[in-house]
C-alpha cells in the first residue's frame, strides 16, 4: 500500500474547517474507493479530565496547545504513515473529557487531519504533506460557535460568550493565528468556497494516483 498523504486543515474554531473537510471527503470517497479517504479529528485528542470535577473541567483553557495530547496525537500519525491502525480517543463535549470508548482509524490513501492548533505545532508541521488554513472572520466565527454551542454541545449563550471573551479570541491571536504562516494554502469565505474545494480535490485525484513509494 502507498503511504498516506495526511493534508491539515486547521484554523479558527467555527472557521469552517469540519464543513470543508467533509465536503472533500463526500465527494470524492466513492471515487477514490476503499481505503481512499478518510478524516481525523484533534478535538478527539483533548485530554481526558475523568480526574476532575465538572466545575473543574468548565475552567479548562480548550484553545490553549496544553489543553491537547499533541504527542499522542503525533504518535498516531507516526503509525498511520506507517499503515498501522490506531485507536484514536473519543471525546464529549457535554462531560468536558473522553468517553471510555475508542474509535478504530484504518489508514487510507488520503488522511484529512482537522484541528484548530494543528500548525502551531512544529512535530505536528513536520507529519503534514499539505497544510491548509481556514481564515475566517472571527465575527463570522462566533455567531457560528453560538449557533453550533447551543445546539450540539447544549451550552448557553452566556457561557458561550464567556468563554470566547476569556480564551477563545486571546488565544486565537496568540497561537492560531500566528501558525497561518505555516500554511500552503489559505482560503478565505469559509467551508462553501468552492474553488477552493475544487483546487484541494483536484490534488487530492493526482496524488491518489502516484505509484507506490519503495
Amino acid at each position: 500500500m502507498m503511504k498516506p498523504t495526511i493534508i491539515a486543515i486547521a484554523g479558527p474554531s467555527a472557521s469552517g474547517k469540519t464543513l470543508f473537510a467533509q465536503t472533500i471527503h463526500d465527494e470524492l470517497v466513492d471515487e477514490l474507493g476503499e481505503n481512499g479517504i478518510s478524516i481525523l479529528y484533534e478535538d478527539a485528542y483533548y485530554r481526558d479530565q475523568s480526574h476532575l470535577t465538572m466545575a473543574e473541567r468548565e475552567q479548562t483553557n480548550y484553545d490553549h496547545p496544553d489543553a491537547f495530547e499533541h504527542q499522542l496525537l503525533n504518535k498516531h500519525l507516526s503509525s498511520l504513515v506507517n499503515n498501522e491502525t490506531i485507536n484514536s480517543p473519543v471525546y464529549c463535549y457535554k462531560t468536558h473529557t473522553r468517553t471510555n470508548e475508542t474509535r478504530e482509524f484504518t489508514p487510507t490513501k488520503i488522511i484529512l487531519v482537522e484541528g484548530i492548533l494543528l500548525l502551531s505545532n512544529i512535530e505536528l508541521r513536520d507529519r503534514f504533506d499539505i497544510k491548509v488554513y481556514m481564515d475566517t472572520p472571527l465575527d463570522i466565527c462566533l455567531i457560528r460557535r453560538i449557533k453550533r454551542d447551543l445546539i450540539e454541545r447544549s451550552r448557553s449563550v452566556e457561557s458561550v460568550t464567556n468563554q470566547y471573551l476569556e480564551t477563545v479570541r486571546p488565544m486565537y491571536y496568540q497561537f492560531i493565528e500566528p501558525s497561518k504562516a505555516w500554511a500552503d494554502i489559505v482560503i478565505t469565505r469559509g467551508g462553501k468556497n468552492r474553488m477552493a474545494i475544487e483546487v484541494l480535490k483536484a490534488k487530492i485525484r493526482q496524488l491518489s494516483k502516484l505509484p507506490p513509494q519503495h
